[in-house]
C-alpha cells in the first residue's frame, strides 16, 4: 500500500472520529477489522488492499495525533485561514487540513512540501477546486508563517 493511500485512510478515519465524537483508536480497531474492511473493498477500490503493519502504524499514529492535537490544529487553521472560522469549513476540508498539519508538525519523516502536495491531491477527490485552492493557501501560509519553509541545502 502506498503512503498516499494510507494518508487517505487516515483522513477518512479523522473525518469519522470528528463527526461521530468517538475515539480514534476505537474507530481504527473497528474500521480495520477483517470483516469490515473487506466489506468496504466491494464498494471502493481504496479499500482493496489491507494496510500492512507499517502503514497501519502510520494511519493510527496520524489519526491519534489529529484527535489529541485538535484544538492546537484548529487554532492554526483559524490563524492562517484569515477570516474563516473552523465551524464554517467543510468536514472534509478540516480532516485534510488537520492531517496535513500533523504531518508537518509532528512526523519527521514527512517533508512539509510533500504533506501539502498530498493534501491538495487528496482533497481534489472530495471537494470543489475552490476548496482545494483554499487548503493549499492555508497550508502554504502556515509553513511560511511558522518559519517551516524547507531549504534546498544551498548556503
Amino acid at each position: 500500500m502506498k503512503r498516499s493511500t494510507a494518508r487517505e485512510l487516515a483522513i477518512q478515519l479523522s473525518f469519522a472520529a470528528a463527526a461521530s465524537g468517538r475515539g480514534a483508536e476505537e474507530l481504527a480497531e473497528e474500521f480495520f477489522s477483517e470483516e469490515h474492511f473487506s466489506s468496504l473493498a466491494e464498494e471502493n477500490e481504496l479499500y482493496a488492499e489491507v494496510p500492512g503493519e507499517e502503514q497501519l502504524d502510520y494511519i493510527c499514529r496520524l489519526t491519534r495525533l489529529v484527535a489529541d492535537k485538535r484544538e492546537e490544529l484548529d487554532s492554526y487553521i483559524e490563524q492562517y485561514a484569515r477570516g474563516w472560522r473552523v465551524e464554517r469549513l467543510s468536514r472534509t476540508a478540516l480532516a485534510v487540513l488537520r492531517c496535513a498539519l500533523c504531518e508537518i508538525l509532528y512526523l519527521d519523516d514527512v517533508p512539509a512540501g510533500a504533506a501539502i502536495n498530498e493534501a491538495v491531491e487528496l482533497d481534489k477527490k472530495y471537494d470543489e477546486p475552490e476548496t482545494t485552492a483554499f487548503i493549499n493557501g492555508v497550508l502554504g501560509a502556515f509553513v511560511r508563517g511558522e518559519g517551516l519553509v524547507e531549504t534546498s541545502g544551498e548556503g
